[in-house]
């Protein structure tokens, strides 16, 4: 079991296959060339080898990031692996749907549980502005195949403001149509994001919501980084609820539960904290006994919280880009 120096048990690893993407999104890689290749990632079947390690160390939640992780042609080979390996472990992906249409089948026969699918606008222009690309029909071609496929769905919006903010209850009500789950995302400043943009605060969120519901607390997730809310409408409404993530927020780390590896070899025991313990060497050498050393040095390492401040110092931006982490 992995125990970190705040006694909080460590039992999530988000695994970055790619920094590469397809998209150029506004809050992530908006400037990087569309030629950008990431050439330092770690072969999968390497990587495979220190996952079986985190998992024999107490490892039950495993989500497959990226960059856009559909872009790794052997990662259904890599995905069936880790359910090979371990049956009881959560499998789950993080992607922006483009290629899901294709990979849908292959994912579920991989032994994936649910899908999360980053989706900021229903609006195609919307889309195409966002995120450079031309993409909403596939997109949502791809949601509706994996949903047909009957695996677990769960939408990100990150309501950024003059952008898409408009369309927050639109989304609610799409994934209420469609027995999707849906968490907001407050706009995590970094230096790689466009800098005008702006993103909600949780509270103007919900009051973008409350213009047509009622909301109510529900709880916040178990280990889990969301707040959540049920939304109301009279008495024959149907609860529905819905999720904010407040990285800002104090409460926000109390029960972190993750930790992060990179594409090429490093453990981010933090989202926004620059410290990482580098397992790259001891990966490609199958040094299983470095691996443990390095996995116990990164959750000892594991801050308290991590920067993020209501009102930050521009100088004080993460300067790690989010598709190399793996969000």
């Amino acid at each position: 079991m992995l125990i970190d120096s705040f006694q909080r048990t460590i039992d999530y690893m988000r695994v970055s296959v790619t920094k590469q993407c397809n998209f150029r999104c506004q809050y992530c890689m908006p400037d990087t060339p569309d030629d950008f290749i990431d050439k330092t990632a770690l072969p999968l079947p390497k990587m495979l080898t220190f996952i079986k390690l985190a998992i024999d160390n107490g490892i039950k939640k495993i989500r497959i990031t990226g960059g856009e992780p559909l872009l790794r042609t052997d990662l259904c080979e890599f995905i069936g692996g880790i359910y090979a390996y371990a049956p009881h472990i959560e499998l789950t992906l993080t992607t922006n749907a483009f290629l899901l249409e294709k990979y849908a089948q292959g994912l579920k026969d991989a032994g994936v549980n649910r899908i999360n699918i980053s989706l900021d606008s229903l609006k195609s222009e919307r889309i195409k502005h966002i995120s450079k690309r031309d993409a909403l029909p596939q997109i949502l071609r791809g949601i509706h195949k994996a949903n047909e496929l009957k695996l677990g769905i769960k939408l990100n919006m990150v309501p950024l403001k003059s952008v898409n903010e408009d369309e927050i209850v639109d989304m609610l009500e799409f994934a209420k149509t469609h027995h999707f789950g849906v968490r907001f995302i407050e706009f995590m400043e970094n230096i790689h994001a466009k800098d005008t943009l702006k993103g909600l605060r949780a509270n103007e969120i919900l009051a973008h919501i409350n213009t047509k519901y009622t909301t109510t607390l529900l709880k916040k997730e178990c280990f889990g980084p969301a707040k959540l809310y049920t939304i109301g409408n009279g008495s024959n409404d149907k609860a529905f609820a819905f999720g904010i993530i407040s990285p800002h927020e104090d409460d926000f780390c109390q029960s972190c539960n993750r930790i992060r590896l990179t594409s090429d070899g490093v453990i981010c025991p933090c989202l926004y904290y620059q410290e990482s313990v580098n397992l790259r060497e001891a990966i490609l050498q199958e040094d299983t006994k470095a691996l443990q050393s390095l996995l116990e040095k990164a959750i000892k390492n594991k801050p308290e919280k991590n920067q993020w401040e209501q009102n930050m110092n521009p100088s004080l931006l993460s300067t790690r880009a989010f598709y190399y982490t793996g969000g």
